[in-house]
């Protein structure tokens, strides 16, 4: 029996509420000459598990975050760019246009740079378009000019630093400074769905390389179909009232098979334009992993015509923190799932310094402010970071997502692989920052391709597994004894398309009328009767048991050799859409911008070219072997395993003092508009009509 979680609903209410009122807000005090800025401070939830102090001598790196200037008139211009029958539809504006509409005046720079010089800081380098100044000083120093507290605390498994207070500055700064990012550390989280697991990793490169070593060997353990349906499996004994005989999961899907089910007829576009990949870190074998992997799999479209262009930020930092070689596979799949759609765009590869959000920031900072892509696809988040991200950042990539719409460079962000992250953070929110207003939020799919590369359906994404109790996994598997030993035991949560309603933004007018009061006006008992942002936007392919055959140098006994494995995750549902808009902005002869205006429309005018997901027809199941030391090192032989192809729960959060909480899935797909999948999937037809909207 689980016992029942510390956590109260009311408190997680009230933290949501003061989420939701605190945002983005300066409030001036007279007495004291300082305006102090809410939502700055990290969370009381996220402060819960204090470590210890910050040592006042540690050196500390931050960005000041400058207002966007007239704000409203800029997101009002987006919209008009973005909004198919707008005058203004797609008259995107220059770097220099948007710099002198929008960024910060050259008065208000200089002013915001002579304040932090006062407090002793050592100024850097400041954004092309002025929104970003570069600091750096003591904890102390941060104490002292900002009037916050400094402590060390574990969150999710990480120890990182936050600030006990909201943020001040001096009231001469009111209207011009909204935060700082730095002061308060998130540790970003690869939405990769792995085998079964993402393995740990090594941590550190080889003495004489500045890249993270390969990642722990996974080859997938048969049987798997070269496509769904296959091979199939006789359940014995039976699982529950599920078919006897189901099918096997899948290889992995190659290029050719993803082109075919979403509507691309050659490999051969994407010409003329650029995708930008931001992820953590780089692999030293990247360019020859790939240009094996798609001589094996896609001759025709050989890797060379993919132009790669790597930009790192090094030195690489926090690799004790960030796994680094797991973002390794996180990579090697953006790079190949793009290259796989549209073969002939250009792939600028952005690793950032580390895992850290400022890091990530930076690097898509980097990429928007001297426009190197029109399409910039991001494969992680922060699990609720929509309600748990302190107001700064969300300013600070907020305003770098309008600027890149207003400049036609198309944002998105993968939703996450946990449904609505319950079961990480124990509050049902979205991850950010899929879950911000100006990107498209990409959620996932199970996508059956048949031997032909037709696609023959598609569910939500949400499954469930449940283990074979055999000899090997006695005391390990879950329910797993002598004396059930031959049985199946309980499904438990497995992998979920993100999604769930924002706390933290008003409902987009492109979700007006198409997205059910029921899921906009869920959050009502906090915020009350007032529609919010919901996500995700778009679902593709992400459940790894129908997912992508990538090929990347891993970890063996033996040594490091280039291999194939399967992954998936919503880490794979995004850059598949990034490069079917790069197909898109070549069809189209320019660049689609800021998506999700178009979207929505054409999900009214041209239903047939989004694919609605529906509920389940039947129970469905399908069957899954792993070796058995890929899921807990040590143990020999396999494990076999049967997922549940719509898992409703329960979801299960645990505080980590042995607290634990249980409820329903709280996603699922639903006719039109739905939580688990957006609007749907890419239908028929859906470049060219996204193309020539």
């Amino acid at each position: 029996m689980w016992r029942k979680a510390s956590l109260k609903l009311a408190s997680v209410a009230a933290l949501c509420a003061a989420a939701i009122v605190t945002l983005g807000l300066q409030v001036a005090d007279a007495s004291s000459g300082r305006t102090a800025l809410r939502g700055t401070a990290a969370t009381p939830q996220a402060r819960a598990h204090r470590v210890g102090a910050v040592g006042k001598w540690t050196r500390e790196s931050f960005q000041l975050v400058l207002k966007l200037r007239n704000k409203r008139g800029a997101v009002a211009l987006l919209k008009a760019v973005s909004t198919p029958g707008s005058s203004s539809y797609r008259h995107y504006l220059t770097t220099a246009q948007w710099e002198a509409r929008f960024s910060p005046t050259s008065a208000q720079l200089a002013q915001a740079r002579k304040w932090l010089r006062s407090q002793g800081f050592k100024v850097g380098r400041v954004s092309q378009d002025r929104m970003t100044i570069s600091a750096s000083g003591t904890a102390a120093q941060v104490e002292r000019a900002f009037q916050t507290g400094l402590g060390s605390y574990r969150v999710a498994g990480h120890v990182v630093q936050l600030a006990t207070r909201d943020l001040s500055v001096p009231a001469s700064l009111q209207g011009t400074v909204v935060g700082a990012i730095g002061i308060n550390q998130y540790v970003a989280r690869a939405a990769v769905a792995g085998n079964p697991d993402l393995p740990g990793s090594i941590t550190g490169g080889a003495s004489n390389s500045p890249y993270p070593p390969p990642p722990p060997a996974f080859i997938p353990a048969g049987p798997c179909g070269a496509f769904y349906g296959a091979k199939s499996t006789t359940l014995s004994p039976p699982f529950d009232s599920y078919p006897r005989t189901v099918p096997d999961v899948v290889c992995g899907y190659k290029p050719p098979q993803l082109r075919s089910a979403y509507g691309v007829k050659s490999p051969n576009l994407g010409q003329g334009y650029k995708v930008a990949i931001v992820d953590a870190y780089d692999s030293a074998t990247i360019v020859s992993d790939s240009t094996t992997y798609f001589k094996k799999n896609d001759p025709t479209n050989p890797f060379s015509k993919a132009h790669l262009v790597r930009t790192d930020n090094m030195p690489f930092t926090n690799e004790s923190v960030c796994a680094p070689s797991s973002w390794l596979v996180e990579q090697a799949i953006d790079i190949q799932a793009v290259h796989g759609m549209a073969g002939n765009a250009g792939i600028r590869y952005v690793g950032a310094k580390s895992c850290l959000n400022t890091d990530l920031f930076s690097a898509d900072q980097q990429v928007v402010e001297h426009h190197l892509a029109d399409v910039v696809t991001n494969s992680w988040g922060d699990p609720s970071g929509d309600v748990l991200d302190d107001s700064s950042y969300r300013a600070a990539f907020d305003q770098l997502f309008i600027e890149a719409g207003m400049k036609g460079i198309t944002v998105q962000y993968s939703t996450g692989d946990d449904g609505d992250n319950f079961d990480l953070t124990g509050i049902s929110a979205p991850s950010y920052p899929a879950s911000s207003p100006y990107v498209t939020a990409v959620g996932g799919t199970t996508t059956k391709i048949n031997s032909k590369g037709h696609r023959t359906g598609d569910l939500g994404w949400a499954t469930g597994r449940a283990f074979k109790c055999t000899a090997n996994g006695i005391n390990i598997l879950p329910g797993c004894t002598k004396s059930t030993l031959g049985q199946w035991g309980p499904a438990l949560e497995d992998g979920m398309s993100g999604g769930y309603t924002s706390y933290s933004y008003t409902q987009p007018s492109y979700q007006k009328g198409i997205v059910p009061n029921s899921l906009s006006e869920r959050n009502s008992p906090v915020v009350g009767a007032v529609p919010m942002r919901v996500v995700p936007d778009i679902s593709l392919d992400a459940d790894p048991g129908t997912g992508f055959l990538i090929g990347i140098t891993q970890a063996f006994s033996n040594g490091n050799h280039y291999s194939q494995t399967r992954y998936g995750g919503t880490s794979l549902a995004t850059p598949l859409l990034a490069g079917l808009v790069a197909a898109i902005d070549q069809t189209a002869g320019e660049p689609a911008g800021f998506l999700n205006p178009t979207l929505y429309q054409i999900d009214k005018t041209t239903p047939s070219a989004i694919y609605d997901v529906l509920p389940e027809n039947g129970l469905q199941a399908n069957y899954r072997r792993d070796f058995a030391s890929a899921i807990v090192p040590g143990v020999k032989g396999f494990f076999q395993q049967v997922r549940e192809l719509y898992f409703p729960g329960p979801e299960v959060y645990c505080d980590g003092a042995g607290n634990c909480a249980q409820r329903p899935n709280t996603l699922s797909a639903a006719k039109g508009y739905d939580s688990l999948t957006g609007l749907g999937s890419p239908g028929k037809g859906f470049i060219a009509v996204v193309a020539g909207s």
